[in-house]
């Protein structure tokens, strides 16, 4: 990201997200919810390199530099995704990719590197686009699914709302006892409706 604004919107809205991140998981007990963070600007690099429990996950803040090498990020989350270190059989990840430019590098062959693993097929891919220079056609297909819309984000409350989503419900559906079957396509609930910036607000400015 290369504004400072967005960037700052963002990590008040993932410090936001924690706290109903740990509702979720206390919520299903019967899956255990790890995270980690790749941040990715002129090259890429793990913010958060090992996953961590929810419980113990604490924000650090990003700072906005550089360009948006995409392309390399995606090469990196499918270095993980190989077996090992992913387990064979599990519940399948989520992988929200936040977004408010367009990819400066080959963004395809590092998406085709996701793609080619098992666990890049099977993810639950999510996309959030924040502000009117975010690329919805890089985003959606990262998504790979028409059904599934890119979540437009113009204002720190929306963005708030979309990331408390992703991480809620989202995940909910993805540690779901039926979405470690590997069967059919896992129903995505509905996102929320986002809120309209409103002019002389502060959480509410449109980017």
């Amino acid at each position: 990201m290369a504004v400072n604004g967005k960037i700052q919107a963002l990590n008040n809205a993932m410090r936001e997200a924690i706290p109903h991140m740990r509702d979720a998981a206390s919520g299903n007990p019967s899956a255990e919810l790890l995270l980690r963070v790749l941040k990715f600007s002129s090259g890429a690099s793990w913010h958060v390199s090992t996953p961590v429990p929810i419980e113990n996950f604490s924000w650090t803040d990003l700072a906005a530099n550089g360009v948006t090498d995409m392309g390399r990020a995606f090469s990196m989350v499918a270095e993980q995704l190989r077996i090992p270190p992913m387990e064979s059989r599990a519940l399948p990840p989520v992988l929200a990719l936040i977004s408010d430019g367009q990819p400066t590098d080959d963004y395809a062959s590092g998406l085709d590197a996701i793609m080619a693993e098992q666990w890049g097929k099977r993810a639950v891919r999510v996309a959030i686009g924040i502000g009117a220079d975010a690329d919805h056609h890089t985003l959606q297909k990262f998504i790979g699914n028409p059904e599934i819309p890119v979540l437009q984000a113009d204002n720190l409350e929306s963005l708030i709302q979309f990331i408390r989503w992703v991480s809620t419900a989202v995940v909910k559906t993805a540690s779901a006892p039926t979405a470690s079957t590997g069967g059919e396509s896992i129903v995505m609930p509905p996102p929320p409706f986002p809120t309209s910036g409103v002019a002389g607000t502060d959480d509410l400015t449109v980017w």
